[in-house]
């Protein structure tokens, strides 16, 4: 789980009598004391080779780890889609992310129903379906789940509608110990001043963002797009992890911190509006381009995630 500084500092000393702050979940301090933004890997920046059978979901925590150095693994749960109730599966994972000493952080959850259903009873589905995620991302050691806030009506409505599925999920994560955690992941969720209301309609410490740099188109089709700079700042103070979403670069070799060879967000900008706003965690690379082969993307994003990092730590 992740802090940022606003959180921590509403905990109170007291809690944390006898602790040093190194020792609280997800903080950890560089030698100057500055929070240290860790990398992790989304597996969806493997989606193709997955999908082709190139890749077997359970050799994820290998590649992350032998591949690229990367150890924080965020799956998606269409890749074991069929395996949440499976003990044994499960078992499997959890070994071989501890075989490479990777850390197993959240699942990403789609196709299980629309949270903010107008429909009661299937809101009621929708929310039940997710019940076998947090139990799964328990049994793993993760944080949280990430879920979506599709809904359909009025602004108001799918605001009140989604709040609710949110927070009766969350209720059932928060006895679990996992966060229920919402992507701006098209429709009005890409519109981070309503999902940052929504988040305060919850009101639930379980219950937080997944800002995603990319992911800020409102209707696609019709070209209708929120700003990704003003929508991830309006969302970090909820965020309990962060997608650092990249796609295709220039010809150029990536040999600066300038983020701009990345054509379609200034990825140092981005993340200076996530360090700034508190926030100590992980930064998932979620590499999409076409470009690129999947392996050459992750590297190409890690170097310049790398780069920023240190520019900015």
């Amino acid at each position: 789980m992740s802090y940022n500084r606003r959180q921590f500092l509403q905990v109170g000393t007291a809690a944390f009598a006898g602790m040093s702050v190194s020792t609280l979940p997800g903080f950890t301090l560089a030698a100057d004391s500055k929070p240290k933004i860790q990398v992790s890997l989304a597996q969806w920046s493997l989606h193709k080779m997955l999908f082709a059978g190139k890749l077997d979901h359970l050799d994820f925590a290998r590649t992350a780890r032998q591949e690229f150095g990367i150890h924080g693994l965020e799956y998606v749960n269409q890749f074991f889609k069929d395996k949440a109730k499976d003990e044994k599966y499960l078992r499997e994972m959890k070994r071989r992310a501890a075989d490479e000493g990777a850390t197993s952080l959240l699942i990403m959850i789609d196709g299980e129903g629309a949270l903010g259903d107008p429909d009661e009873k299937k809101r009621r589905t929708a929310i039940e379906n997710h019940y076998k995620w947090v139990d799964a991302a328990k049994y793993l050691g993760c944080h949280s789940i990430r879920v979506n806030a599709r809904s359909s009506g009025s602004y108001e409505e799918q605001l009140e509608r989604a709040a609710d599925g949110l927070r009766r999920l969350t209720e059932y994560g928060a006895r679990n110990e996992i966060n229920i955690i919402v992507e701006n992941h098209g429709g009005l969720s890409s519109n981070g001043q309503w999902l940052a209301s929504v988040m305060k309609k919850v009101n639930h410490p379980r219950c937080g963002t997944l800002p995603d740099f990319g992911n800020f188109a409102i209707d696609r089709g019709k070209g209708i797009w929120y700003d990704r700079y003003k929508g991830v700042k309006e969302l970090m103070p909820y965020a309990k992890a962060v997608s650092v979403k990249t796609s295709d670069f220039d010809d150029r070799p990536y040999v600066t911190v300038d983020t701009r060879f990345h054509k379609e967000t200034d990825i140092l900008k981005m993340m200076k509006i996530v360090i700034d706003s508190g926030y100590t965690g992980y930064a998932g690379i979620e590499y999409e381009g076409s470009k690129l082969d999947e392996f050459e993307g992750i590297r190409r994003s890690k170097k310049m995630l790398d780069a920023v990092l240190a520019k900015l730590l």
